[in-house]
């Protein structure tokens, strides 16, 4: 028996619209209508449920609704399509009511294969009116409200409110305008990403006929969970602070050289008067290979008459030398200081030699001038400009230049030693007359410099350099040394840890941007990956001059967020406190991927971050079961409430819960049904050896010192 379309339409009626507002519509449920199980479209659906989808007839199709709340009310008669009062005795009826929240238009786009093509599109265009039906979709409907969008390529998991609906993503939507995979413990936001990752490279290597994807995720991992998550990907990269070359897990290293000055003030927590200029002065220096040496006595010559050049420049263009006081005092104190070390050498020429003793004589005429009783340290202009051309003359008789005079850029990443840098910061405080104030920041670079812990990854460099160490860690050519660089940060020192990361978030941010600048505007794309978020974009007080280290790192995230999409650079973003992360790097994020949030905090700041109207669809997040997570934003066309898919235990990142039951009892039942034995045996010797780094006494050994004794 066939329905006529008008009778279809009318056996998929479930009530009539009672009320409408821009941001609610209000639905009164027929007595006809199912109260558990609906059987008339096609295949059995539970009925009414909260977030389920239903339909209301427009002039371009259906407008699209989601479910917000239900309720009964109570009525004197049943409200019966085409019946009048049943008898004379009115009782109370249980009378049904829903809310709905307008989601898009469904529009028919014809049949295809015999089965109806519809189109669902963000936003609405014209509001029904009171009294109009509200339908159930069927399940070609319905598959088309969650299988919406273009471009859908990667395969996520599968919609539990619309029929089991496979819900796919645009890699190009997901990844290019940052995603946000926030929940609690435990409800599966590592898996996801573990997963997001693996689906995406799975159906980019089918795209390519089997062959390896020009991809490249990077991943930092915090807790040491991803290192075995991508087996059978191809090649993947993976560096940890104790490298196990069976396992192949190679050595993390962070050169100091990679370190700009920012993170250099951060770590040393240099002050803003008087450290921080040396720092950055002693990083120029030392960049620019000023602390090796010199060939010949004229070429030191020349590298302290540049130096003295380009300080006087920025005294100058200060107005310190005829500033209030004490700063002309300081200068003269610095210019007499400068005198010891314009000493003539026998090597000189008689050029280099009266251009020397010209400046000498200008600092001797200096202090001449400035001596007696009440001496006044003022200098003029005309004064300064004499002295700055004396030097000039004098730094150009030793064979310097214009350009040379020109400060080195103190970021830049050329190679030099934590021995090295210590050399210059002493060396510069010296010729600046400001030793006395720098010793704390000294005795701080000597910590890292010394700390075998840090050694390993900031300080054993040797032969690494810049072009390698961003093949191995952002990707070669065509991707031909893997698709996934795992960064284990779990054993990196505490003191390091921040700035750690912010240097190789910010390498890979600024070498994109130099791609995209050689290569015609085209941008590599590329993805990075940062687990438990808030601790390493964790919001922070806006004091420009004491920023620390979590500070800076925090920063280079927001510098990311913002600017990163131009460059090809991706962020995925996977945090347990949302409320903590900087509002900054999560305004940026356009999508999220909400799993299980009971925190009251975190779930208001997810109800102010999302713009879409979902207040019912956001209240499932207390409850969310695992593997379940609400999709929305940029990468979706509507909300959707998605089952991930599974990933085998192998696959999935190190991060169960600790299985306290199975070690207790000494048992656990396997995958079959068969009951194994649990044993877990710790060898504390081994693990202090480890932690202080010595090797472990064998026990015949302990054992027979103990007897000797």
């Amino acid at each position: 028996m066939s329905f006529s379309p008008l009778a279809y339409a009318d056996s998929l009626r479930i009530g009539s619209i009672d009320f409408v507002s821009p941001d609610e519509i209000k639905v009164l449920l027929d007595i006809e209508a199912p109260d558990n199980l609906a059987m008339n479209t096609g295949t059995p659906r539970p009925f009414p449920r909260i977030n389920g989808y239903v339909l209301v007839p427009s002039d371009a199709g259906y407008l699209v609704a989601q479910v917000e709340w239900i309720t009964i009310e109570r009525s004197q008669y049943p409200k019966r399509k085409g019946m009048q009062d049943f008898g004379l005795v009115d009782l109370p009826y249980p009378l049904r009511k829903m809310s709905l929240n307008p989601l898009g238009g469904l529009a028919y786009e014809g049949q295809s294969a015999g089965k109806e093509r519809y189109s669902f599109r963000r936003g609405v265009e014209t509001y029904p009116t009171v009294g109009d039906p509200v339908l159930l979709p069927t399940q070609s409907q319905l598959r088309a409200i969650v299988e919406s969008g273009e471009n859908r390529r990667v395969k996520i998991g599968i919609s539990p409110l619309a029929a089991n609906a496979e819900v796919k993503v645009d890699p190009d939507r997901l990844f290019g305008r940052h995603l946000a995979v926030l929940g609690n413990t435990g409800s599966g936001k590592s898996c996801s990403v573990a997963g997001l990752i693996r689906w995406s490279m799975e159906a980019a290597r089918h795209a390519r006929g089997g062959a390896d994807p020009n991809a490249r995720f990077i991943v930092l991992d915090p807790n040491g969970e991803y290192a075995k998550a991508f087996d059978g990907l191809g090649k993947v990269r993976v560096f940890a602070v104790e490298p196990k070359p069976d396992s192949g897990i190679e050595q993390l290293q962070v050169p100091l050289w990679f370190w700009n000055s920012a993170e250099w003030s951060a770590f040393t927590q240099a002050s803003a008067k008087v450290q921080r200029p040396t720092l950055i002065q002693s990083l120029r220096a030392v960049r620019d290979g000023a602390v090796e040496a010199a060939a010949t006595p004229s070429h030191d010559m020349r590298r302290f008459l540049r130096t003295l050049v380009s300080v006087t420049q920025i005294e100058r263009s200060a107005g310190r030398p005829w500033a209030n006081f004490p700063h002309p005092k300081n200068f003269f104190e610095k210019i007499k200081k400068w005198q010891e070390g314009l000493e003539n050498d026998t090597s000189f020429s008689a050029d280099e030699s009266i251009a020397l003793a010209a400046v000498r004589d200008q600092i001797s005429t200096f202090a001449n001038a400035r001596t007696g009783q009440y001496p006044t340290y003022d200098f003029t202009r005309l004064e300064i400009d004499n002295f700055l051309g004396l030097t000039k003359a004098a730094h150009a008789a030793f064979g310097g230049s214009d350009t040379d005079v020109l400060p080195i850029d103190a970021d830049v990443p050329r190679a030099f030693t934590g021995d090295q840098l210590l050399r210059s910061v002493e060396a510069n405080a010296e010729l600046l007359g400001v030793s006395e104030y720098v010793e704390t920041m000294l005795m701080r670079i000597r910590t890292i410099l010394s700390d075998s812990r840090m050694k390993t990854i900031t300080g054993n460099a040797e032969g690494v350099t810049l072009h390698e160490w961003l093949a191995n860690t952002i990707g070669d050519d065509q991707a031909s040394n893997g698709t996934i660089t795992v960064i284990d940060l779990s054993l990196v020192p505490a003191e390091v840890v921040h700035i750690v990361t912010a240097v190789i978030a910010r390498m890979m941010l600024e070498s994109l941007q130099r791609y995209r600048q050689l290569n015609h505007g085209k941008t590599l794309p590329t993805v990075l990956v940062m687990e438990e978020a808030h601790t390493f974009i964790k919001r922070y007080q806006d004091d420009a001059e004491n920023q620390n280290s979590a500070a800076i790192c925090c920063q280079v995230f927001e510098k990311i967020a913002r600017e990163g999409r131009k460059f090809g650079l991706g962020l995925v973003l996977s945090s347990q406190r949302p409320s903590e992360l900087s509002p900054t790097v999560l305004s940026q994020c356009n999508s999220y991927l909400l799993h299980r949030i009971s925190n009251d905090r975190d779930q208001e700041l997810v109800h102010r971050l999302v713009p879409d109207n979902l207040r019912g669809l956001l209240r499932d997040l207390p409850s969310l079961p695992s593997r379940h997570a609400i999709l929305l934003g940029w990468a979706s066309e509507l909300p959707v409430l998605v089952q991930m898919n599974a990933l085998p235990e192998s696959q999935r990142p190190k991060s169960d819960d600790p299985d306290f039951w199975e070690v207790w009892s000494g048992k656990k039942e396997n995958e079959i049904g068969e009951i194994e034995a649990v044993e877990r045996t710790v060898d504390w010797t081994a693990i202090a050896g480890d932690w202080q780094q010595i090797a472990p006494v064998p026990n015949n050994e302990a054992s027979d010192e103990g007897g000797a004794s």
